[in-house]
C-alpha cells in the first residue's frame, strides 16, 4: 500500500515538472509576450520574465521592442527635372504595440521595407536634382511622414529616415564639374576686375600726387631700376617715355592736308568756306624744268597744262588736210587713224605745232 502511494506520489511529481517545464517561458527585458489562447488574443501582454502558460492552449510570441536598423535597396528613379538617379536610404523603427504588430500584419518588417521603397520612389519623382543633392533634411522629413502614416496601425513607430547615396550618371557628373569650374572662374574674374579697380584708382592718386612734384617720378624710377637690379639679371628695364615716341611718329609723316570734296577743311573737320577767286597775274612763258632738245621734244608742248577731261567724240579739226584737202579718217573711238609711213615733221619755231601730225592738240 505504501509502495503504492509513493509510486502515484513520484509519478504527479513527474507530471507537475514535465507540466511546469512545457508551461514556463522566459521574456527577455527587450521584448513583450503576446499571449493566443486557442487562437484568440489573450488581454494580457507578457512583461519580461518568468512567465507561465498552459501547454497545448496557449501559444507566446515574443515581439522585440528594440529599435530596428533596416537599410532600404538602392532605387533608380527619374526626377522631376528629368534626371535619372539611384538613391538609397535606411529606415529607424521600433514596435510600439505589440499586439497590433502580430495581429494587424503578417510581418512587420516585410511590410515596413516594401513601404520604404515605394516611398522613396515617390520622394524621387516628386523632387529635383539639386533637392536630392542639397536639402534632403526636407526630403527625410516627407518620406517619414510617407511611411509613418500606414505604420501605425501596425503598432509600428517609425523614428528616422535617412537618405543615404544619390548615384548620378557620368554624363551629370561631368555636366555639374564643368558647372562648377565655370562658377568658380566666374567669381575669380569678379575678384581680379575688382582688384584692378581698386588698383586703378590708388594708381590715380599716386599719380595726381607725382604730378604735384616732378622729382617724385624720378625717384620712382631709380626705385624700379633699383629692385630691377637686385635680382641679378643681366637685363635692365629702362622706360621710354611715350611722348617722344609720337613725336617722332608725326615727324616722320609730316603735315598732310585734309581735303573733303575737293575743298580743304579747317581745324575743326569741316569745309572751309571758298574764298573769292583773286584775278590772275600775268604769267611769263613757262621755262621746262630740265634741259630739253627742241629737236626731240616740243617746249611748246611740255608748257601745257594737261587735265583728265574726256576727248570729245569728234573728229580734231586741227589737223592738217591732206592734198585733196580733205581731213583724215576718224577711227571706230573717235580718233584719227596713223598711217604708220607718215612721219611727223616738228616745228623749231616757237608756235610748237606739229605739221602733218593728227594727234596735236590744244
Amino acid at each position: 500500500m505504501v509502495q503504492a502511494l509513493v509510486v502515484a506520489l513520484v509519478a504527479v511529481l513527474a507530471g507537475g515538472l514535465v507540466y511546469a517545464m512545457a508551461a514556463a517561458r522566459v521574456v527577455k527585458q527587450y521584448e513583450r509576450g503576446v499571449v493566443l489562447r486557442l487562437g484568440r488574443l489573450h488581454d494580457e501582454v507578457r512583461p519580461p520574465g518568468f512567465t507561465m502558460i498552459v501547454p497545448g492552449i496557449d501559444r507566446l510570441r515574443k515581439v522585440n521592442m528594440q529599435i530596428v536598423t533596416m537599410p532600404v535597396p538602392a532605387q533608380d528613379g527619374i526626377t522631376r527635372d528629368n534626371v535619372t538617379v539611384r538613391v538609397d536610404a535606411v529606415i529607424y523603427f521600433k514596435v510600439v504595440d505589440p499586439a497590433s504588430a502580430v495581429i494587424q500584419v503578417e510581418d512587420y518588417r516585410f511590410a515596413v521595407s516594401q513601404m520604404a521603397q515605394t516611398s522613396l520612389r515617390s520622394i524621387i519623382g516628386k523632387s529635383d536634382l539639386d533637392d536630392l543633392l542639397s536639402d534632403r533634411e526636407k526630403l527625410n522629413q516627407g518620406l517619414e511622414l510617407m511611411i509613418d502614416s500606414p505604420a501605425v496601425g501596425w503598432g509600428v513607430q517609425i523614428d528616422r529616415v535617412e537618405i543615404k547615396d544619390v548615384s548620378l550618371p557620368e554624363t551629370m557628373k561631368r555636366s555639374m564639374a564643368r558647372q562648377a569650374e565655370a562658377d568658380r572662374e566666374r567669381r575669380a574674374r569678379v575678384i581680379n576686375a575688382d582688384a584692378e579697380l581698386q588698383a586703378s584708382k590708388k594708381l590715380a592718386q599716386a599719380a595726381q600726387q607725382m604730378s604735384t612734384q616732378p622729382a617724385a617720378l624720378q625717384l620712382r624710377l631709380l626705385q624700379t631700376v633699383v629692385a630691377v637690379a637686385a635680382e641679378k639679371n643681366s637685363t635692365l628695364v629702362l622706360p621710354f617715355p611715350v611722348e617722344l615716341l609720337r613725336f617722332l611718329e608725326r615727324a616722320q609723316q609730316g603735315p598732310q592736308p585734309s581735303v573733303a570734296a575737293g575743298r580743304p577743311q579747317d581745324g575743326s573737320g569741316q569745309p572751309a568756306p571758298e574764298r573769292p577767286a583773286e584775278p590772275a597775274e600775268p604769267q611769263g612763258p613757262v621755262e621746262p624744268a630740265s634741259p630739253m632738245d627742241p629737236d626731240v621734244v616740243d617746249p611748246a608742248v611740255t608748257a601745257q597744262t594737261f587735265t583728265d577731261q574726256p576727248l570729245p567724240d569728234v573728229p580734231l579739226m586741227d589737223a592738217d588736210p591732206g592734198p585733196d584737202g580733205s581731213l583724215p579718217e576718224a577711227g571706230p573711238d573717235g580718233v584719227p587713224e596713223f598711217d604708220p609711213e607718215t612721219v611727223p615733221e616738228f616745228d623749231p619755231e616757237p608756235s610748237g605745232r606739229r605739221r602733218g601730225n593728227p594727234f596735236t592738240h590744244h
